[in-house]
């Protein structure tokens, strides 16, 4: 399977390096796309969809938390920051904004091309047919829309993302550990109450149709018709 990834990242080296290794090492693959600032980097993503995104944050034009925000108004595509902000406060504001993983320069050429085909391959899993559906819950999943009972409401990234995972494996009981592991990431350090939390934020996004999300005492959750 082939995948179109965007580089946005005004050091020229570093995405002429990117972009070599990643053809490279896929073997033609990935097709890499570069934009050399902020708002070459908002062109290209208002011209074509991609199946991931690599931003710098310090940049000419559009910085890389305004382009995460511009994706995640209608999108759930992976986004990986690649940057020299490596403080805490900036990394937690990074995730906050959306991104899928953050990653500090200088940096392993082996290491993002691993965290990045793991990306590509599950959110490339995500995707199962056009409509899902639970109960009074739709989901489109070529629009990224969701549905109540005919009504459409907003959800941010990863609570859209666990919506969609517990209806793709509906009636079954689904540990926090998996939910962590497919949403967050194999990599994250949070514990499993990130979970709790974003279950309970999406049960009142839902109104009345949270109710059909069912705790499992001491293993997780499941949704039920």
């Amino acid at each position: 399977m082939a995948y179109d990834i965007l580089v946005v990242e005004d050091d020229s080296q570093i995405r002429e390096v990117i972009s070599d290794f990643f053809t490279s090492k896929s073997e033609g693959d990935i097709n890499v796309t570069t934009a050399c600032d902020g708002n070459q980097g908002l062109e290209r993503i208002y011209e074509k969809e991609y199946d991931l995104v690599m931003l710098d944050i310090m940049m000419p034009g559009a910085d890389g938390f305004k382009i995460c925000r511009e994706i995640r108004k209608n999108s759930i595509v992976p986004v990986i920051f690649i940057t020299a902000r490596g403080r805490e406060e900036d990394i937690l504001y990074g995730y906050d904004m959306g991104c899928d993983d953050y990653i500090v320069k200088p940096f392993s050429l082996a290491e993002l091309y691993a965290k990045a085909n793991a990306l590509l391959k599950r959110s490339k899993g995500f995707v199962v047919g056009k409509e899902i559906s639970c109960g009074d819950i739709s989901i489109d999943t070529v629009r990224f829309t969701v549905t109540v009972g005919g009504r459409e409401i907003e959800l941010p990234p990863k609570q859209y993302a666990l919506l969609k995972y517990l209806i793709e494996h509906k009636e079954m009981v689904v540990e926090r550990e998996v939910l962590l592991s497919r949403i967050w990431g194999y990599d994250f350090e949070g514990t499993d109450r990130v979970v709790d939390n974003h279950v309970k934020k999406l049960r009142n996004a839902l109104g009345a149709a949270g109710k059909q999300i069912k705790t499992v005492v001491s293993k997780g959750y499941k949704i039920v018709e």
